[in-house]
């Protein structure tokens, strides 16, 4: 294609999508869908899908990105020629959108942006979704109400707690129905490890920047019996309207926790709201599991915050 025929199709689709988000810039709040609502919703009418103002794609010094709505565009004639061409691999685009349900009415897209304009660009009137509830506010602030704690530890859900597909040092997954739910992997001894912080009063939050709903996560880490206190998702929300968000989280959190213990896969660090002092103990896991080295840690940074 020719620079001259780019640019009247960057214009075309800009002029668009600005359409589709002037219905919902400062209209919309986002609302809890349900367990049923998710379970049951598994394809969408493209006109029920609104794109996300704060996303890139939405900003018409960035997105769209041309190659991407193209190569859409092409799978998606590939699929009207040959519906069976679903099963090959190199066919992404039915892969499920995600969204989150807002007020008034429809779902908000947090990720396929690319894949809904295609669909719009083919006359494709039906997409694969996935409902999620991401954290908002609110359960945040209800969370920090109903606890009694002053102290918190903090760790990244996939890169700390879930264990990648074909890596070894996860627990068994449970023999029940949920063992066959939930695809993912806990980390052994995570669920010790959280029983520990909480008999010695800390709050356990565990954060990701992927799209998972809030009550998923929560039903997955009773199933293992680790008492999380509470839970994050969709820390890559995009816009003023996300930073504000995680500026306004952090209050929230500075106003409850004197301490902060940061967990990863190579130290623990401590932190202290009112002062800019902290300390960080490297884990030693030559001959120990992550969690009893993090719990080592944690036993050490407590003996010398009560000798003080």
């Amino acid at each position: 294609m020719s620079n001259q025929g780019i640019q009247p199709q960057q214009t075309q689709l800009q002029d668009f999508i600005e359409q589709e988000v002037q219905k919902v810039r400062g209209k919309y709040v986002p609302v809890k869908a349900g367990l049923l609502r998710r379970a049951l919703i598994r394809k969408m009418r493209i006109k029920k899908m609104h794109p996300n103002p704060d996303d890139e794609f939405c900003d018409p010094k960035i997105g769209p990105a041309l190659g991407i709505v193209n190569k859409y565009v092409r799978e998606f004639s590939r699929l009207e020629d040959n519906p069976s061409a679903a099963l090959n691999k190199d066919i992404t685009v039915n892969e499920p959108i995600q969204v989150q349900r807002i007020r008034p009415s429809g779902y908000m897209i947090l990720n396929g942006h690319h894949r809904w304009l295609a669909a719009h660009q083919t006359g494709v009137t039906m997409l694969k979704v996935r409902i999620v509830d991401l954290t908002q506010e609110s359960d945040i602030r209800r969370t920090l109400q109903a606890s009694h704690h002053d102290r918190r530890v903090t760790m990244d859900l996939d890169e700390v707690v879930f264990r990648p597909e074909g890596k070894d040092g996860y627990e068994k997954k449970p023999k029940l129905l949920g063992g066959r739910i939930f695809k993912e992997q806990i980390r052994m001894g995570f669920p010790t490890l959280c029983q520990f912080l909480s008999r010695r009063g800390y709050d356990v939050w565990v954060y990701t920047s992927n799209y998972y709903s809030q009550d998923y996560l929560s039903r997955l880490f009773r199933l293992y019996r680790c008492p999380v206190t509470g839970v994050i998702t969709g820390l890559s929300r995009k816009g003023p309207d996300g930073a504000k968000a995680k500026k306004y989280m952090e209050q929230m959190f500075e106003e409850k926790y004197q301490t902060t213990l940061h967990v990863d896969n190579e130290n623990v660090l401590q932190s202290f709201t009112k002062s800019q002092e902290f300390k960080d103990i490297p884990l030693n896991l030559a001959d120990e599991i992550w969690s009893a080295a993090v719990s080592d840690a944690v036993q050490k940074l407590d003996t010398e915050m009560t000798r003080k």
